[in-house]
């Protein structure tokens, strides 16, 4: 479904990724671990167009899109819920919910059916509505960014640091969230600073340090890797 050759990408005149290769197949659910600062968030980033690809090529769905526009990749089903969530604190949970669907252009009938599912999948929403997403606790502002990433509808949906700062029985819940949506079919790329968990969840994984990928495997033979649960795990 996904595939990045030789990418590099950086700000201005840095160069925060260099030569990565990665895919991630249609129903996969990949993970890309590794330190603070080794551009993970950079690499989702660089998948939906938010920082400047340098060299290298982005495929997605058997079309080169590495010249297309951010806006043009949402169109085409991929969606990322950004780390530390970036929700828009003085909406309410449903406008936050709004902004999404009209971002991809989707009609009435599809902008409802899309909002019933959401529901199923976090029914607190439904009664958070009217409420201003800034007054939501952690774990329920978490609950609204991955809501808003579904409403634009994915194919391929892109999760930076979903467990950031959430206390552990919330971390629970977003994980038993994914994995309801990975039984209902949807590919997932996630960047994770939680290893064990996400090695867990995950089908392969990537670890990226200092700006390259330096081992790629099937998530579970990476955790049993020693070098990572040493330096990753404890």
């Amino acid at each position: 479904m996904l595939e990045l050759r030789n990418l590099s990408a950086g700000y201005d005149d840095l160069i925060v990724l260099r030569n990565i290769n990665l895919r991630v197949e249609k129903g996969e659910k990949v993970a890309v671990i590794g330190p603070n600062g080794a551009g993970k968030s950079t690499l989702l980033k660089s998948i939906v167009r938010s920082v400047d690809i340098r060299a290298g090529h982005i495929t997605y769905r058997g079309e080169d899109i590495t010249s297309l526009t951010s806006h043009g990749r949402v169109r085409k089903g991929i969606s990322l819920v950004p780390e530390g969530r970036k929700l828009f604190p003085k909406m309410t949970v449903l406008e936050n919910l709004q902004v999404a669907s009209y971002g991809v252009g989707m009609n009435q009938e599809d902008y409802q059916k899309h909002l019933e599912q959401v529901f199923l999948i976090f029914p607190r929403l439904e009664e958070r509505l009217s409420q201003k997403a800034g007054t939501l606790s952690g774990g329920e502002q978490q609950m609204v960014a991955i809501a808003r990433g579904l409403m634009c509808n994915p194919q391929l949906l892109l999760l930076d640091e979903p467990s950031l700062g959430l206390a552990p029985k919330v971390i629970d819940e977003v994980y038993q969230v994914l994995e309801k949506l990975i039984d209902a079919g949807l590919t997932i790329l996630v960047v994770e600073q939680h290893v064990f968990r996400v090695l867990n969840l995950a089908d392969r994984a990537y670890l990226l340090e200092r700006g390259e990928i330096t081992k790629e495997g099937i998530a579970q033979d990476l955790l049993k890797d020693p070098s990572i649960g040493k330096a990753y795990i404890g």
